[in-house]
């Protein structure tokens, strides 16, 4: 064991190499040597019937790189809430089969008994179209300007430096216009609750209105 790396000796002491940690990783892990290449974390998403727990990996998701960012003051760049409501977009999107087809679809045409296989309307089942209207409603909430750096980012995982390429934005542009476009999206799932009280205004002034101080 000590020959091939996995350990080394410091005196009397024997320690795990790196190599031997992800080695150990891969022997213990129940998905082998994929394992130890994700970094797992668990989040609350929304299936339209309740909340459910997922399993993701961190390590695909550019929102999950964001995730471990922290901004000037040592905060997380992107809040929980943000965080989850793009994981529950793609959750969604994913679910209602919308991602495109990169080849012939074989199974569809044979047990669907149509040769077409275009996956139409008549095609789905109750749960992705139900999926399908709740992506149309999340985009239409965050309206059309943000709606496609959502989708690109979420649900095609692509990376901001992609984004800004492809749609020649200024550098380091697309992570906060990302941020805002969360920020809406995490609302649009989860509403402030009605009746919840607003700062109120103390006291309209004229330009050369001065408070008494007491």
């Amino acid at each position: 064991m000590a020959g091939s790396g996995a350990i080394v000796r410091n005196g009397k002491q024997l320690s795990a190499t790196p190599a031997g940690l992800k080695a150990a990783l891969r022997e213990n892990a129940p998905d082998g040597f994929r394992r130890q290449h994700r970094d797992v974390a668990r989040v609350r998403l929304d299936d339209g019937t309740g909340a459910v727990s997922a399993e993701i990996n961190l390590a695909e998701s550019p929102l999950g790189q964001l995730m471990r960012r922290k901004d000037k003051d040592g905060r997380p760049f992107l809040s929980r809430a943000e965080f989850e409501a793009g994981e529950r977009l793609r959750s969604d999107y994913t679910r209602g089969q919308i991602m495109p087809r990169l080849g012939a679809n074989w199974e569809a045409s044979v047990s669907a008994g149509r040769r077409d296989g275009s996956g139409g309307m008549a095609d789905l089942t109750d749960a992705a179209l139900a999926a399908r209207q709740r992506v149309d409603r999340a985009l239409k909430a965050v309206g059309p300007e943000l709606s496609g750096l959502l989708v690109d980012v979420c649900c095609f995982l692509k990376g901001l430096e992609t984004v800004e390429r492809e749609r020649a934005w200024p550098a380091r542009s697309a992570k906060m216009l990302l941020k805002t476009a969360l920020g809406i999206l995490a609302r649009h799932y989860h509403p402030p609750r009605e009746g919840a009280v607003r700062p109120s205004v103390l006291h309209w002034g004229a330009e050369d209105y001065r408070p008494e101080l007491r």
